[in-house]
């Protein structure tokens, strides 16, 4: 590569930071990494999209000694990447997101949308 690339901006909404924090040091290592890879332009190996909100919203998981950990973050807003949020899958039953933590995600979108005057229906 002989052009230096640009990184974007890392913006944690709502209480995603703290809540990423409380993730064990080893998951928070490789998501670490992962959303760095995002800041590059990249998407990272272990990247999901996210499905019901649109393109330019991606999903993180790790599986850590039994317990889920899940950070969400767009990628196509403004000048950088948005984690909207991070959290522990507890539900034990299912792999479906728990609806408040789906409702979240989309309330965190629809701010950083009206923060950047987009229009984007979720």
């Amino acid at each position: 590569m002989t052009k230096k690339q640009k990184r974007k901006l890392l913006y944690w909404e709502g209480s995603s930071k703290k809540d990423f924090k409380e993730f064990p040091v080893p998951v928070q290592k490789d998501m670490g990494v992962a959303l760095f890879v995002a800041q590059l332009g990249g998407t990272p190996d272990p990247a999901k999209q996210w499905k019901g909100l649109g393109s330019g919203v991606y999903e993180l998981m790790e599986d850590h000694r039994g317990d889920t950990f899940r950070s969400v973050y767009t990628v196509q807003i403004g000048d950088g990447v948005h984690v909207l949020h991070a959290f522990q899958k507890k539900s034990k039953s299912g792999i479906a997101t728990p609806r408040t933590d789906v409702e979240l995600i989309e309330k965190r979108l629809k701010a950083v949308l009206a923060r950047y005057g987009m229009n984007r229906r979720i």
